[in-house]
């Protein structure tokens, strides 16, 4: 019961943060920085979860939060469709897997109405772009109906682990409520079952692409499943998978059968619309790829990666320069935009403007394509160490001029 409470105290608290953001008209509270009118080419985006966030659960909040990333020159959303189970849109897929076509509480919210089809609208008519944000990825709580009604799509680790911890950044509960399963990302039933959520997104919606990130894969100690034990003894003449989850020729395997998923995803994707973007926001290729058998540097260059956004939450100065600086990350610049996700704070953990002024530099100085901040609600709310007026007129610095999207992928 203490949990319950404290997580209805949570909602409401950030109920309260989204009123604060959002409450005051944006012009009145700006300066006008005298610098050029130029536009340049940069990807300026944010992340929309619900996680944390009350922005998606009041009236008004979508529609001011839209005002205020327009008016500050911010180009793109990342609005989140897909979290714990649920869908953030009116999904006849997900209504006929699970029987919810939405999540409840944003229904009611919103009387029914589609809030993703609001957001594209109000979105469109300020010229930012939207990228719809499959944040949970093949997770799932284990609670869940998808995981009640499936759990022959669900991959266990050995001794029967069925879930594991995930503390996301912009959680704040622990122990039971960050346990997720996964689903099994090499289950046909389950590949079918995302593709179609995806797809539906793609064709339902005008939408400049779509995002996976660093949940889009499979934790290292999972695979242990009776359908992945039956292929992989198909494959290895009746060989069984080794015990030890870090056996390199089974990272490589798991890790393969994922990347081919990608592929479809992408083929699937391109036959729909052809222009529309397969973004990826990942973690650094090393821990990827140890820890979640995500090969992004793979998917890159196999071309089935249109936008890179790594994930580079450090504190620290030092820190941050050379997870941008790795090999991975040089290589897929050559290829691809590459931009870096920069945190601007949590709750429990904020971000004083002055350290995100000094990241956005160092992404400039260093030639990416741009940045997304993770995320909405510590841009410039009462979660963060300024006022929020100060973090606006900061931000206004920093995107003084009106920047555009890059069009075409970077040559060789």
């Amino acid at each position: 019961m203490n949990r319950v409470l404290r997580r209805c105290f949570l909602l409401f608290l950030c109920l309260g943060f989204v009123f604060s953001l959002t409450v005051l008209p944006i012009s009145s509270t700006l300066g006008s920085p005298e610098k050029t009118s130029l536009v340049t080419t940069e990807i300026r985006g944010v992340w929309l979860t619900n996680v944390a966030s009350g922005v998606l659960f009041v009236p008004w909040g979508i529609n001011r939060a839209i005002n205020q990333l327009a008016a500050l020159n911010f180009n793109t959303i990342y609005p989140v469709v897909w979290n714990r189970g649920y869908t953030f849109y009116k999904s006849d897929v997900a209504k006929s897997i699970t029987g919810e076509d939405v999540q409840p509480f944003l229904n009611f919210v919103h009387g029914g109405n589609d809030v993703l089809a609001k957001l594209v609208r109000l979105a469109k008519n300020q010229n930012l772009s939207v990228i719809p944000w499959f944040e949970y990825g093949l997770m799932t709580p284990p609670n869940s109906k998808l995981a009640k009604l499936h759990p022959e799509w669900l991959t266990i680790g050995q001794q029967g682990i069925n879930s594991v911890d995930e503390n996301l950044p912009e959680e704040i509960d622990n122990g039971t409520f960050n346990r997720q399963a996964w689903l099994n990302p090499l289950h046909p039933q389950v590949q079918k079952f995302l593709k179609s959520l995806i797809l539906e997104v793609v064709k339902n919606y005008d939408v400049d692409g779509i995002q996976v990130d660093d949940h889009f894969g499979m934790p290292v100690q999972f695979g242990y499943d009776y359908f992945t034990i039956k292929l992989y003894q198909k494959e290895h003449l009746g060989k069984s998978p080794p015990s030890n989850p870090f056996d390199a020729e089974w990272m490589r395997w798991r890790a393969n059968k994922i990347t081919d998923f990608m592929f479809q995803i992408n083929k699937e994707v391109k036959a729909i619309k052809p222009h529309a973007k397969i973004s990826l926001s990942p973690n650094s290729q090393y821990f990827a790829y140890k820890y979640y058998l995500q090969d992004w540097e793979n998917w890159v260059n196999k071309g089935f990666v249109d936008e890179l956004i790594l994930q580079v939450y450090r504190d620290d100065k030092n820190s941050f320069i050379a997870e941008i600086e790795k090999p991975a990350v040089q290589s897929a610049l050559t290829k691809i935009p590459v931009s870096i996700g920069i945190s601007t704070g949590t709750l429990i953990n904020p971000v004083e403007i002055n350290r995100i002024k000094e990241k956005v530099q160092i992404v400039r100085e260093h030639n990416f394509f741009g940045f997304s901040f993770f995320y909405w609600e510590s841009l410039w709310g009462y979660i963060s160490p300024e006022s929020p007026q100060k973090r606006r007129n900061a931000f206004l610095e920093m995107f003084y001029n009106k920047a555009v999207k890059p069009l075409n992928l970077k040559k060789v």
